[in-house]
């Protein structure tokens, strides 16, 4: 079987705030950057990897979301529990240097973890929970 992973949603509350954090901070191309009915999908990846990506979108753009769920995932968005991804780089610390010297909220320095990588991690402007590994 050969499946991949093509895209992961993160939501956004402010498109133009993480499309500064996802390619100034941490060097993404942006692919696509759609609106519709004033809401914005904005599509971003590393150079070099096409075949995966992260879509930024507006957490309650589905029409099913109900006023209650979305008090729920905007409580969650600002607690950091809501959504999270975790990146690789062959060096943690550099790339811990380059997104700190951009503002970004720090969530925790880099450390090594018993289960054999070096991470740090941040909060992108919507409260997302931004983990970078180097594994050792």
């Amino acid at each position: 079987m050969d499946i991949t992973i093509q895209y992961a949603f993160l939501p956004h509350t402010d498109p133009e705030a993480s499309l500064a954090f996802y390619r100034d901070a941490l060097g993404f191309e942006v692919r696509k950057d759609v609106g519709y009915e004033g809401m914005r999908w904005i599509t971003v990846g590393p150079a070099g990897e096409d075949g995966t990506a992260l879509v930024l979108y507006p957490p309650t753009a589905d029409p099913g979301v109900t006023e209650e769920e979305a008090r729920t995932i905007a409580e969650m968005m600002a607690k950091g529990t809501f959504a999270s991804v975790v990146l690789a780089t062959p060096d943690v610390d550099a790339a811990f240097d380059r997104v700190q010297a951009t503002g970004a909220e720090v969530a925790q320095e880099p450390i090594d973890q018993p289960y054999g990588v070096r991470d740090c991690a941040f909060r992108d402007p919507a409260g997302n929970m931004v983990r970078i590994q180097e594994p050792r």
